[in-house]
């Protein structure tokens, strides 16, 4: 679907900024824009005789002239004329497109204006986020709500947003669920930067475009489209927007599920991230992952205690060293591989569309990783493949000494775990401190969660999504599947609501990267499709 910027809307050009002699601008855009349509540096016409050269901290290579002036103009959409622009930044104060009319525009304009709103956790400062949130459902005929939540340590806020489009009252209410908080970006790795919500090449370029303020604005335009339906849905539609998932949700859906269970209106289905829909490749299908069940966190912090003092007399028991040894021992753990049926399901229903030498092993996985080795061996090479039949363990934050020249009394790490279901942080916290076997060292845990258990896929949501997948994309497959990371989806499990990870949208592995990573952008295709397809999917619960 193209997408037309709104009448009003401020365009950048690329070619005032070169009048200006705004170079550095102009230079960024090209960066992104080898990024988006995926030019090779260097890139010249065929006969091009170098001229002057432009060059930019973010961009190691010299640059034509006209090539930042060309691929601009394409980033801008001057080419196609300011009423036709490809490209805004930002959008300005101008009514949203119509939801239904135009769901691209529409979402890329609110994406845009929820990604300028800097919600990185920690402090997470959402609450003007789930405002703007709030205003949008209103405006689109929602009953909506802000609901402040525990707030300590945040500058401007920490709120939900709260949606609902009422349905005939013939089944238990489903809920959209997205996060407002996104992780750090640091916006040296950044072709643009990561908080300004530009949208250029068809795409929406910005800190959490895909996680998760895309998904936000998806569940909302879908509320919006269904509530201009003459005839109910069956099922009251919940949005549901939370603080703080980034750092865990004890103060986002952790403290809902506690404290205002009464927003869940007795739901009985819940679709959140965790899954989506891997493009097919090389005559392969369209993989449809819906996760059903995920690894638990087991955050550990381990603190090394020493004798303090100058650095040019070390002592033996020195802090650091002490540190260093230990994570030495923990780091050369081997986590036996152990597969749980979620995953033993998933990896059958994948063998079909592997190499055939991977097939009888994918359809009997724990028998193949027990006997085969050669099979064990390409298996587990695959670093996401092996997160999912065996607990992982990540060094992540060191703290030592605050000088050089100074020997601190204390040293500390922090462990990021993540265990398969089933296992327990408590007993992992004993293996590691069994491991290291210094009593001038302490494990404690930051972070953990109960074991949580899985979704059942016999339900009317996960036969919508199957047959909304066969509408789609005829030869797609579906497959529940388990996460090697974690969502805010445990704490409704634990709840009993039957709790999905999925979102419509088609991403290439490639694109994936974006997740807490760089140049983290959505196209504005998928943001339509995904709105359309979510719509669907909810009128199918009905049939």
């Amino acid at each position: 679907m193209a997408f037309r910027a709104p009448p009003n809307a401020r365009i950048f050009s690329l070619r005032q900024a070169v009048l200006h002699g705004k170079f550095r601008l102009a230079a960024a855009s090209l960066g992104a824009a080898r990024h988006i349509f995926r030019l090779p540096r260097g890139h010249r016409e065929p006969g091009a005789a170098p001229r002057s050269r432009l060059r930019h901290p973010l961009l190691p290579i010299p640059l034509r002239f006209r090539d930042v002036l060309a691929i601009g103009l394409a980033l801008a959409g001057l080419a196609a004329g300011p009423r036709s622009a490809q490209a805004v930044w930002p959008f300005g104060g101008e009514p949203p497109p119509d939801p239904v009319a135009d769901p691209g525009a529409a979402a890329a304009q609110l994406l845009s204006q929820a990604i300028r709103l800097d919600t990185t956790n920690p402090p997470g400062d959402e609450k003007p986020l789930a405002a703007l949130y709030v205003d949008a459902l209103k405006d689109h005929g929602v009953e909506a709500k802000l609901v402040e939540t525990p707030s300590a340590g945040s500058p401007r806020g920490r709120a939900l947003a709260w949606g609902r489009v009422p349905g005939r009252g013939a089944g238990r209410p489903v809920v959209l669920l997205s996060h407002l908080d996104v992780v750090p970006a640091n916006p040296q790795e950044w072709a643009l930067p990561p908080f300004e919500g530009v949208v250029g090449g068809g795409s929406v370029v910005g800190r959490g475009a895909l996680d998760a303020k895309g998904v936000g604005v998806v569940h909302l335009l879908t509320l919006a489209q269904l509530a201009r339906r003459s005839a109910p849905l069956a099922r009251d539609v919940i949005f549901l927007a939370t603080p703080d998932e980034e750092t865990g949700g004890l103060a986002g859906s952790g403290w809902l599920v506690k404290a205002r269970r009464d927003l869940l209106r007795d739901a009985e289905f819940l679709l959140t991230e965790g899954g989506g829909i891997l493009v097919g490749n090389a005559g392969r299908p369209p993989i449809w992952g819906v996760s059903v069940a995920e690894k638990s966190p087991c955050w550990l912090e381990i603190v090394a205690r020493g004798t303090p003092g100058h650095s040019s007399a070390p002592t033996r028991d020195a802090a650091v060293p002490r540190l260093i040894a230990a994570l030495e021992r923990v780091r050369r753990l081997e986590m036996p591989v152990r597969v749980v049926p979620e995953v033993e399901r998933m990896f059958s229903t994948l063998s079909l569309h592997v190499v055939p030498e991977d097939r009888s092993g994918y359809r009997r996985l724990p028998f193949a990783l027990a006997v085969d080795p050669d099979f064990r061996s390409r298996f587990l090479a695959d670093r996401a493949r092996a997160a999912l039949v065996r607990n992982t363990l990540a060094i992540t934050v060191l703290e030592g000494g605050p000088r050089t020249n100074v020997q601190p009394a204390e040293a500390r790490a922090h462990l990021d775990v993540r265990l398969l279901p089933g296992d327990s942080c408590a007993v992992f916290a004993d293996q590691i401190r069994a491991t290291i076997a210094d009593p001038g060292i302490t494990v404690e845990t930051l972070l953990s969660f109960p074991a949580t258990r899985s979704s059942q896929v016999a339900t009317p949501l996960f036969e919508a999504i199957r047959r909304v997948a066969q509408e789609t994309d005829p030869n797609a497959v579906v497959v529940p599947r388990m996460i090697a990371g974690f969502t805010d989806a445990h704490w409704f499990r634990e709840l009993g609501i039957v709790s999905y990870g999925f979102v419509p949208r088609w991403l290439p592995p490639a694109e994936t990267r974006g997740i807490h990573g760089p140049n983290e952008r959505i196209s504005i295709d998928n943001l339509a499709r995904g709105v359309e397809t979510l719509v669907r999917l909810l009128e199918l619960m009905d049939q």
